[in-house]
């Protein structure tokens, strides 16, 4: 049991170093009012958003569900910072 805790606690202390480094875009998650004002103002629905597995290790380390919107920060050269949302799903 103790190799276990041990364990995950070294899986999560692997996941936040990694979302620490300079490559890894910042994310959060949108909260849930906020993303239905979202989806109305661009007329869209939740499945029409692009696609992120809950799999994902970004999306694991912010412990999103499926269903929920993630907002991801990039940083681009000619843009400086852009900003992109994603639907959680299953996978």
């Amino acid at each position: 049991m103790s190799s276990h805790r041990s364990r995950k606690k070294k899986e999560e202390l692997v996941s936040q170093k990694a979302l620490e480094h300079e490559l890894v875009p910042k994310a959060e998650l949108v909260p849930m009012e906020e993303a239905k004002a979202l989806l109305k103002g661009l007329n869209v629905a939740p499945w029409q958003l692009p696609w992120i597995r809950a799999q994902d290790p970004l999306i694991r380390a912010l412990g999103a569900k499926p269903g929920n919107v993630v907002r991801i920060y990039r940083k681009s050269p000619t843009a400086g910072e852009m900003v992109f949302y994603r639907i959680v799903v299953s996978g």
